[in-house]
């Protein structure tokens, strides 16, 4: 597909994901490299959610999380306060929960419908059926982070900042990068490790 702009102006093209590309065991989508684009993923709000409803958006921040995982579960305040402060700057959270309900039936929608109505979610939290979002971008634990630029390539990846404990906090990774980013110069640390639980494909 192409991605097109507010203006209406055809962007670079972007590789749409299809299911039966990705790999079981997927790889992280390097740095520079286009982010795979996706449409129609059902969110809390329940409303379809994709790449073309968020044309407009200077910066995407793609999350992906959990409703179980006590690192995911840390971060609600800071997601909020986080699309509170840049979204007037033109970025977009969207967290996606990427679960095997099969597997962990704590993960199935209405229990995100729980998890979006009691952390108040400022953002949509969207289901990744098949976990064909996942697989494409090689998130490997909830929660992974990815920051896509006005074009939709990949400036950052990694954690959210450092530490699951707010108290903790020291490096405000994330931040770091959109602030970097928005300002039109390179991200000064484009990779860090995400951490928290483990994102088991099927």
């Amino acid at each position: 597909m192409t991605a097109v702009s507010a203006g209406g102006g055809a962007a670079a093209a972007v590789p749409t994901i299809e299911f039966a590309e990705t790999s079981p065991d997927p790889a992280t989508l390097p740095i520079g490299a286009l982010g795979p684009a996706f449409e129609g993923l059902l969110g809390t709000d329940g409303q379809r959610h994709g790449f073309s409803s968020v044309a407009d958006r200077e910066a995407l921040v793609l999350i992906f999380s959990s409703n179980r995982c006590p690192t995911a579960k840390a971060y609600g305040e800071r997601m909020n306060a986080l699309q509170r402060d840049y979204g007037p700057r033109g970025v977009q959270v969207l967290a996606i929960n990427a679960n095997e309900p099969h597997l962990y039936p704590e993960e199935d929608y209405p229990r995100m419908l729980e998890r979006a109505t009691d952390d108040g979610y400022r953002f949509p939290y969207l289901v990744d059926a098949g976990q064909a979002v996942a697989k494409a971008y090689g998130a490997t634990c909830t929660f992974h982070v990815f920051v896509l630029d006005r074009d939709r390539r990949l400036r950052y990846q990694g954690r959210f900042d450092d530490s699951r404990l707010t108290e903790r906090v020291t490096s405000h990774d994330l931040r770091n990068a959109l602030d970097d980013l928005l300002a039109g110069r390179g991200v000064g640390v484009p990779t860090t490790r995400a951490f928290g639980c483990g994102l088991d494909y099927v």
